[in-house]
């Protein structure tokens, strides 16, 4: 947020120079004409004037308090009824400022302060829950399919239909374990104050192995692999890395078609590591695109079933905590490239 530059209430200032200066104005003027009349009576003067000083402080005192009610007391309950709204949870409070922008006050400032704040709550509350409610709807999904298919397998007699019903069941069950290990650790990454554990490494040697992990799923969908691994050596935290990796291929392998194909590129920018994932898939939308790291957004519905919308919201998490950039090109039909670059971290 942008910091405001507090104004001088100038015209309060002026304000109370003038009532301070008529006070004295007046004492003096009126200890003149006593003095002048009463011929150096002491006892008449200093009556008069205990009189006088009496009289001014009261008009003191009643104008103080009426500035206070304009110009302290009016904002500071503004303030405080939006703060016990805010505090019961009500976070549709706005405040309106006195002033105008460039003659803003501290109160002023403070109740922007307090109308951000209100909206970033807000934002938090409907993203807490949206949360819960794809969290709720993404465990019944799983937990569904496990019972149905669970209590068919109890009736079922055919052995052939018993497999499938069995294989279906551990399926949904491995996609429900998948859902809570995201959950869990894209909880843990948005938490945790702790830096991840850095150390140097190989990091064509970790992305080749992340590779290897999919080999079995890239052969039997017949998919052609390209890759170029620069030698490369890098002070990060590799199992942090090897969560995007595992992601952005996984990712890569599910959305190209049999037969389509995949390249994936590490090269040595500057001090950046960049590497790139490219696939011959679907592609996404610009739409798309716009929402891709989102939790649980899943721009590609016919392949919703495969995921949670979890993966790339942790890729993005990970690529922030180890200071990075990641961005995606992609074409509906002509496939995507997601790309990552990795700064080379001196503090070893």
């Amino acid at each position: 947020m942008k910091k405001r530059r507090t104004e001088i209430s100038i015209g309060g200032i002026v304000a109370f120079f003038l009532l301070i200066a008529g006070t004295v104005t007046v004492s003096m003027f009126i200890f003149h004409v006593v003095n002048k009349k009463s011929a150096g009576d002491v006892k008449t003067i200093a009556s008069v004037m205990l009189v006088t000083i009496l009289f001014l402080s009261i008009v003191c005192t009643v104008c103080d308090l009426i500035r206070r009610r304009i110009m302290i007391d009016a904002p500071t309950k503004q303030i405080l009824e939006a703060t016990e709204r805010i505090a019961t949870g009500d976070f549709s409070v706005r405040l309106t400022p006195r002033h105008r922008y460039e003659k803003y006050d501290q109160y002023d400032v403070i109740m922007e302060n307090l109308n951000v704040m209100a909206a970033e709550l807000r934002k938090s509350e409907v993203l807490k829950t949206d949360f819960i409610s794809n969290v709720s709807h993404e465990l019944k999904t799983p937990l569904t399919v496990i019972r149905s298919y669970s209590e068919l397998m109890q009736t079922e007699t055919d052995e052939e239909l018993r497999n499938k019903y069995a294989e279906t069941v551990v399926l949904a069950a491995k996609r429900l374990s998948n859902l809570t290990g995201n959950i869990l650790q894209l909880s843990k990454l948005e938490n945790q104050k702790i830096v991840p554990q850095k150390q140097r490494f190989r990091l064509d040697e970790s992305l080749a192995e992340c590779i290897l992990g999919f080999e079995e799923s890239i052969e039997k969908k017949g998919i052609e692999l390209d890759c170029e691994l620069e030698e490369m050596e890098i002070f990060s935290s590799q199992s942090y890395l090897e969560l995007v990796w595992n992601n952005l291929l996984s990712n890569a392998v599910k959305f190209t078609n049999d037969g389509g194909r995949i390249a994936i590129t590490l090269k040595k920018q500057g001090k950046n590591a960049v590497i790139s994932v490219s696939d011959s898939g679907c592609g996404i939308s610009a739409e798309a695109g716009e929402r891709l790291f989102d939790k649980f957004y899943q721009g590609e519905t016919s392949h919703a079933h495969e995921g949670n919308g979890l993966g790339l919201a942790l890729v993005k998490k990970v690529i922030d905590i180890l200071g990075g950039k990641i961005s995606v090109k992609s074409e509906l039909g002509k496939g995507s490239t997601f790309t990552v670059a990795i700064h080379e971290d001196v503090n070893e």
